[in-house]
């Protein structure tokens, strides 16, 4: 695609968002009846605010979903180290959830507003941010073209680009390259990301590695710790973690394999909790009695499964095993963030599937701290082997934790190239509150 009928093809998208806009209303009403969205905040996805907006430069942060969120949290914290308003958008009730726990209410959240320009244009006219800071691979083209239009920076932080995305922008070179040039700074997570966004036509990229490995270690409830370790006595654990469909039914019939030579407990934990009932169903069809964390179900001996149906509490089931398989990765494509459990203390497997998340997978594999299984046989079979070889388990632990620690500073990494777009503002709101 040339870059003439690229332009051409970015500015029908645009403008097709006034014939679309009056359609979106129904689709959103649907959504919010299903959980996907906050029925009373709806208005925020149209660009009409739901705060008063405070005075002084803005930054707007945009961070699609949970992980995208957690990862720049860090981040947003130095900004407001530096007296400067944040204004954060995601897309999600979950990412929502989480801001509110990890974040002071002096950041402000929205929804973020639809790709079309009524929306777009709506929320920047009001909000006027003095920089736009966009967290992974979350590419809008409406609002990167009026974000272009009004002259307002924006860089993308924790840039990465899955194969598939690749690919796919690589077919339309001439659209990446109008798209991308809005951008006035890519920070990459890896020298294969940042070559991704240099050959698609993004100028200048940086590399920083990944913020998420520079976030905190997961926070827990110590009171339901304590009260689920007593349950449990001696029992074996191990968990199987941001799971996708058929991967909850497999960790069932894993455990089925195990119970009788481990007597042990299985937590599952699926990335999206929403699908409960639906894993509750299909585990409890294998003959697998289940305990909810909703329900604040105890664990009792005949207890199979601890299902996590709830938001924020990873860091309470990872502190429960020290065997933890990584999903999206076995009978879905991409995986999921491998770094968490490495950092609170488990050994890490994983199915080949790992596209999005490659270069942890790589460095934890090289250090020992993480093994690729390839089928649920193989599955069942490390978890077994884990479980019974404690030497070996300990040596992954502890090889996780220095991977982990040898990858840290990204976050110093990127506050560095984000210091001219930063620094400016910071003067501005020491004067301003003068």
């Amino acid at each position: 695609m040339s870059n003439t009928m690229a332009r051409f093809a970015l500015s029908a998208y645009k403008w097709a968002g006034f014939a679309l806009f009056p359609l979106l209303t129904p689709y959103l009403a649907v959504r919010s009846a299903k959980g996907k969205e906050d029925a009373a905040r709806r208005r925020e996805r149209f660009g009409h605010p739901g705060r008063d907006r405070p005075g002084g430069p803005v930054v707007w942060f945009h961070a699609a979903s949970v992980g995208e969120t957690t990862a720049v949290i860090p981040l947003i914290r130095e900004v407001r180290k530096r007296d400067i308003q944040v204004v954060l958008t995601t897309g999600t009730v979950t990412s929502a959830k989480v801001a509110s726990e990890r974040l002071d209410e002096s950041v402000i959240h929205q929804f973020v507003p639809l790709d079309i320009k009524p929306a777009v244009g709506r929320f920047l006219d009001y909000w006027k941010p003095d920089l736009a800071i966009i967290a992974e691979s979350e590419i809008w083209p409406v609002t990167l073209m009026e974000l272009g239009e009004r002259h307002i920076p924006q860089i993308l932080v924790n840039g990465r680009l899955s194969d598939r995305s690749f690919a796919r922008w690589r077919r339309y070179s001439g659209l990446a390259e109008e798209l991308f040039r809005n951008l006035a700074l890519v920070i990459a997570q890896s020298e294969s990301d940042a070559a991704k966004y240099t050959e698609l036509g993004a100028l200048p990229v940086t590399v920083s590695g990944n913020l998420k490995v520079d976030n905190d270690t997961l926070p827990y409830d110590a009171d339901a710790l304590a009260r689920y370790r007593s349950q449990l006595g001696a029992r074996k654990t191990w968990a199987a973690i941001s799971t996708f469909d058929k991967e909850e039914a497999a960790a069932g019939r894993v455990h089925q394999r195990l119970k009788a030579a481990n007597g042990l407990l299985t937590i599952i934990v699926p990335r999206h909790p929403e699908r409960a009932d639906e894993i509750e169903k299909e585990l409890n069809e294998q003959g697998l009695k289940v305990a909810r964390r909703t329900r604040k179900d105890p664990i009792t001996p005949d207890t199979d499964i601890l299902l996590g149906d709830t938001i924020g509490e990873m860091g309470l089931y990872l502190r429960l095993t020290e065997i933890a398989f990584v999903g999206r990765s076995l009978y879905a494509e991409g995986g999921q963030n491998p770094m968490e459990p490495a950092a609170i203390g488990c050994a890490v497997l994983s199915g080949g599937n790992v596209q999005n998340f490659r270069d942890s997978y790589q460095r934890l594999a090289a250090n020992g701290s993480a093994k690729i299984v390839r089928d649920e046989d193989i599955l069942a079979k490390g978890v077994h082997y884990l479980m019974n070889n404690d030497p070996v388990r300990r040596k992954m632990i502890e090889a996780g934790f220095d991977t982990v620690q040898g990858m840290r500073g990204a976050l110093t990494a990127t506050m560095k190239s984000l210091e001219p777009y930063i620094s400016p503002l910071a003067m501005k709101a020491r004067l301003d509150s003068r």
